[in-house]
């Protein structure tokens, strides 16, 4: 329990904020089942490829039964909750109140409201059972590494996570192995924890193949990392 006193400190005001933006996703989402999370640049236009790419593997995976996750936004949040939508599938989008994206996107059969970036990435985590991101800035970056540590690290279920953009994302793979790997940062099987895929009918694929090795729907309860 928050005390008076620590209410009055600019933690103490924004930790139950936090709780409720937690709560309220837990509950909105608690029958959602088997969902998958697309990461991505709000900065991509409507015209580039890796909006439609978005948009194709979105449709594919809502027509294969499973909910899809994104951030709400516009660019590739846009285009994921798009094909979802779309497909007649559950598009949940995970907005955020940032100065630079002001309007939520519109291809939302489940519409979540965040102000704080803690609660948002933990409802990510919460409800997901594959990861799938294509080029993005340092919010894509912070969701994956935060999806490959919760992996890595065992407070998660292990999880298949798909970089979609071999040309975006070959530079930053090759410095995780010459550096990372290289200087002792991470172990050899660390690298595996992730794939690149650029077919997004493979991609859907890879997600249907590891789906289909789990036995135990209870998985798909909503469970905030240990």
């Amino acid at each position: 329990m928050v005390t008076n006193a620590e209410l009055e400190t600019p933690a103490g005001k924004q930790i139950p904020v936090i709780m409720s933006e937690i709560r309220t996703a837990a509950e909105q989402l608690a029958n959602l089942g088997p969902a998958v999370s697309l990461f991505g640049s709000a900065r991509v236009s409507r015209g580039s490829p890796y909006y439609e790419t978005s948009e194709v593997i979105a449709g594919a995976l809502a027509d294969a039964g499973f909910a899809v996750i994104a951030g709400g936004g516009p660019g590739i949040m846009e285009a994921a909750n798009k094909g979802a939508f779309e497909a007649g599938g559950t598009s949940v989008g995970l907005n955020i109140s940032l100065p630079h994206e002001k309007h939520n996107n519109k291809y939302q059969t489940i519409s979540l409201s965040f102000e704080y970036f803690y609660s948002r990435k933990a409802t990510f985590f919460m409800h997901s059972f594959a990861y799938v991101a294509l080029p993005g800035g340092f919010g894509t970056m912070d969701e994956l590494f935060e999806a490959l540590t919760l992996i890595q690290t065992g407070k998660v279920p292990p999880a298949p996570v798909i970089l979609v953009g071999r040309e975006y994302w070959q530079g930053l793979v090759g410095w995780l192995n010459d550096q990372m790997l290289g200087n002792g940062m991470i172990s050899a099987h660390d690298t595996e924890l992730f794939i690149i895929e650029d077919d997004p009918h493979k991609v859907v694929q890879r997600v249907l193949d590891f789906h289909a090795t789990q036995q135990d729907d209870q998985q798909y309860a909503p469970s905030l990392p240990g």
